[in-house]
């Protein structure tokens, strides 16, 4: 068997810079309270802004003034993006009306539901950071691991409420995500001002090092793989019997982000490998991240995911590993299937008979209009929302004789469309990218309401529009919207320019293929418009975009497109 510690037993000057930090870090403290005192600078200065990033915090800059300020000699407009750890998405409505204020209070551009069913948000100044911070205390929500090395944001699929199992997942997820985040005393030390001396035991399962790079888990029911669960490091999809949550299947290794100038980066399918009972699930995610904290590559640091542990050391070698430590080997897969990739909108009536609603949110962003609409709305509900990982809000806990009153509410306040849109608004991801995220290459978020405008008149050219066909656009390759497992996504190269991936499963059990690079929007269209007029023509009953481009063979020929930068 390899060195189970094969960069852990290497002296830590051989390691990455960023491995280097974190050791002298004294578990994520660093210098960065002196940072936040310091007021000749809107910027936390020198390497706090990396650990920063383990507090569930960025470092940003408006880069639409960037050219303004170097000519005025002035710092960048320095700004923080604050992305808070809310596992399964589950809020009640006086912690939504608590963010809300705390938003109007320190967020330039408001909040916005993310692609793992949380809150950021955006354009939080330097000395608004703590207080912000701190009045998330009385809510019950903090922002620890929400970023960094370690432990994501435990995501969990489909409400909650609709059936004991829906419930039941729930409460694991939240068990897990309990489980797996930091126990570093540095967190309370910097934010609510409480001292905590530093301890050579304070990260039991961690160590000073914690993870080469981010570790995501997510929980998802079929038929409905709404966290797009092949996308995650270890993926527990549910098995149930008559009503019951009995187990899950274990799927381990996915991953969506990759450098488009390596060949040696790439998205990743996650693999099932198994079966484990419900009871298990929170233990055995621990000890699936001890393997990858053990053997992630700790030196090149673009190829420290999980995914790429696997394929250097191989999926046997894994279950070897996995039973050695486990005491026991996995019994097999049970079998499950999924029809659908996204949140089933309106209405829907749970085995309790309370009822939940789901509005749609373009791109997750609340801004002033909707916060507004959402605050006169929660002043009469008595019920509890829930964020999903498809940027949507869901209402639940609606009784039979409230739903009249709800329904008129929402007409009153203009959000009753919002239980109904456009089927491709409903099946369309975008990541925020510019004017605030530092990796960005094109837009995104700004761009998608004229993008998403643009190919729905292409699509009813071919009598389309209501054909639901899943769509991400993203920034750059880092694939913070999932774009590699859509039927068509985007992924920004350049300011106008795209690489245009076609191909991906409706079902989000298949990878798109790369199709052409460097396209901006009137070459994709000019793409896509003879496929769309085939798959009009030509498809099956039922069959879905992705599945009927590679029954045709249509991505075999791709177009002579320079894929560089």
């Amino acid at each position: 068997m390899s060195d189970p510690h094969p960069d852990l037993r290497q002296p830590l000057e051989r390691l990455n810079e960023n491995e280097q930090l974190k050791a002298r870090s004294r578990h994520l403290r660093g210098t960065i309270s002196e940072g936040l005192d310091d007021l000749l600078t809107g910027a936390v200065p020198g390497e706090d802004p990396l650990l920063m990033k383990f507090h569930g915090i960025y470092q940003q800059d408006d880069r639409d003034r960037r050219a303004d300020r170097r000519q005025r000699r002035l710092e960048p407009a320095y700004q923080f993006m604050v992305r808070l750890r809310i596992p399964g998405g589950v809020l009640d409505k006086h912690q939504w009306l608590g963010l809300d204020c705390l938003s109007r209070l320190y967020a330039e551009r408001g909040l916005r539901i993310t692609t793992r069913g949380t809150l950021q948000l955006h354009g939080v100044r330097k000395p608004h950071l703590r207080p912000l911070i701190q009045g998330l205390l009385p809510l019950g929500l903090d922002t620890i691991a929400a970023c960094g090395d370690d432990s994501r944001g435990v995501v969990c699929g489909a409400n909650p409420y609709l059936s004991q199992a829906h419930e039941r997942l729930q409460k694991l997820a939240q068990i897990t995500s309990d489980r797996l985040i930091p126990r570093t005393g540095a967190y309370a030390d910097i934010w609510y001002r409480q001292p905590t001396p530093v301890r050579d035991d304070e990260e039991p399962v961690y160590g000073e090092l914690y993870l080469p790079r981010k570790f995501k888990v997510g929980f998802v029911l079929p038929p409905v793989n709404d966290v797009d669960i092949y996308g995650q490091d270890l993926g527990y999809i549910a098995v149930v019997d008559n009503g019951d949550l009995i187990g899950f299947n274990v799927c381990v290794g996915g991953g969506m982000g990759q450098l488009d100038n390596r060949e040696d980066s790439y998205p990743r399918l996650a693999e099932e490998i198994g079966f484990i009972d419900a009871d298990e699930a929170p233990a055995f995610a621990e000890l699936v991240m001890g393997i990858q904290r053990d053997f992630g590559d700790r030196r090149d640091r673009h190829r420290a995911r999980f995914k790429y542990t696997l394929d250097r050391l191989g999926l046997p070698w894994f279950l070897e590993e996995l039973e050695r430590r486990r005491g026991r080997p996995l019994e097999p897969a049970r079998g499950v299937r999924f029809d659908h990739n996204g949140d089933r909108l309106g209405w829907q009536q749970g085995d309790d008979g309370l009822w939940h609603a789901t509005l749609y949110v373009e791109s997750g962003r609340v801004d002033d209009a909707l916060r507004t609409q959402l605050g006169g709305f929660l002043e009469q509900y008595g019920g509890r929302l829930r964020l999903t990982t498809n940027q949507n809000l869901q209402l639940t806990h609606i009784e039979t004789h409230e739903l009249e009153q709800v329904q008129w509410r929402l007409e009153d306040l203009g959000l009753d469309w919002r239980l109904d849109p456009e089927a491709q608004a409903a099946h369309t991801l975008s990541c925020v990218a510019l004017p605030t995220c530092g990796l960005a290459m094109a837009e995104a978020e700004r761009y998608l309401p004229t993008f998403l405008e643009r190919f729905q008149r292409l699509k009813a050219q071919y009598g389309l529009r209501e054909e639901p066909i899943t769509l991400r656009l993203t920034g750059c390759p880092n694939g913070c919207a999932r774009p590699y497992l859509a039927e068509i996504a985007l992924t920004g190269r350049a300011p106008g320019l795209y690489n245009l991936y076609l191909g991906g499963s409706f079902h989000g059990d298949r990878l798109a293929q790369l199709y052409a690079g460097n396209v901006d929007e009137e070459r994709f269209l000019a793409l896509l418009a003879p496929m769309l007029e085939r798959y009009a023509g030509q498809r099956r009953d039922g069959e879905h975009f992705g599945d009927f481009l590679l029954r045709k063979q249509l991505l075999e020929e791709r177009p002579l497109t320079s894929l560089s930068s």
